[in-house]
């Protein structure tokens, strides 16, 4: 069973909801906030078409688990969002249980857990989140190598690596771009020893207010969220793919073990999963992980295909079982 080292410090740490907003939850999930993912429209379709409340929850992938193992004996949440790699640890850790949703069978192999303990609802792939109006003049970067420029230098941010998917995502990244793979992360501690010269910013939670303010101009993030701050904020955002490439990632739920709201939170689970919740997702610019969901009109607003050709899949159990140990040479090398 895989270890969480550098998990078992954030799980003594005090995240969840107030007393009175659990009470008046009718499912809790974890790390559903409403900035990512356009989780918050999400919730609210769920009120509407369900009449479960949820709570909007800010926490992030590594913030979730802690507070999952945390709470093993007497769970609080009912279901939960992560990335993938989350997903594999929670059910080797044995905080979640087998649940087959809605639309089960369509969900392709590899994306989901044979018993049910994790399944992805969509994915996204890993890119540079631009503010084309924060960057002082200088150009759109379009490579990995682009952000150690001192044109760059105190522009660039990504989440950290250690306790955000995203940001272990992008390491991820930027290691198969310099030509490490899972079992070699020295590119891409490398490469962070030369970016943190240029004095990015690493936040722990999601980032996305602050590259629409500009404060962040360059983000280390998702498709997904640069096309919703460009057509739906109306910002001057730009997505890159780096030159170099990138990789494309799942995000995926599970149901918790002995979760007190059992039957609600399976409820939850399937509508994400359902033709509406899929179509849901895809207006939000995420991929649904049910085909034929997105409509031409949204795919028309994602970047030509020819550029997504530069970013690949990865084994993402392997992904999951390299997470510690490139947490722990960060912490050590990086940080």
């Amino acid at each position: 069973m895989m270890k969480c080292k550098h998990l078992s410090k954030v799980a003594l740490l005090t995240f969840g909801f107030a007393t009175t907003a659990v009470q008046a939850a009718d499912a809790i999930c974890y790390n559903c906030p409403p900035e990512w993912a356009n989780w918050g429209g999400q919730l609210v379709e769920i009120k509407k078409e369900l009449d479960i409340s949820v709570p909007m929850d800010n926490k992030n992938s590594g913030q979730a688990l802690s507070q999952l193992v945390a709470e093993k004996n007497s769970p609080v949440a009912d279901v939960v969002y992560y990335g993938v790699s989350f997903g594999i640890n929670a059910a080797e850790q044995g905080v979640v249980e087998p649940y087959q949703p809605a639309n089960w069978d369509q969900i392709p192999e590899g994306l989901k857990d044979p018993e049910g303990k994790w399944f992805a609802i969509h994915s996204g792939t890993m890119g540079f989140f631009v503010n084309a109006d924060a960057l002082d003049g200088a150009d759109v970067p379009q490579s990995w190598n682009d952000l150690l420029k001192p044109e760059y230098r105190g522009m660039v941010g990504y989440l950290d690596p250690t306790s955000a998917f995203v940001g272990y995502a992008s390491a991820v990244a930027v290691n198969e771009a310099m030509g490490g793979d899972l079992d070699n992360f020295t590119p891409a501690i490398e490469y962070f020893q030369q970016l943190k010269k240029n004095r990015p910013m690493v936040p722990r939670q999601t980032a996305y207010a602050r590259v629409i303010s500009g404060e962040i101009p360059i983000l280390l993030d998702y498709d997904f969220n640069a096309y919703r701050a460009k057509y739906n904020d109306m910002a001057n955002i730009e997505f890159v793919i780096p030159a170099e490439g990138s990789i494309v990632v799942p995000y995926v739920m599970s149901a918790v073990k002995n979760s007190p709201n059992q039957e609600n939170g399976r409820k939850v689970l399937d509508y994400v999963l359902s033709e509406k919740g899929q179509q849901h997702w895809a207006e939000a610019y995420l991929r649904p992980v049910i085909a034929g969901t997105m409509s031409e009109e949204t795919q028309s607003k994602f970047l030509p295909d020819t550029d997504y050709e530069r970013a690949v899949t990865v084994d993402f159990g392997k992904m999951a079982e390299a997470q510690n140990h490139f947490a722990e040479r960060y912490l050590n090398e990086v940080n």
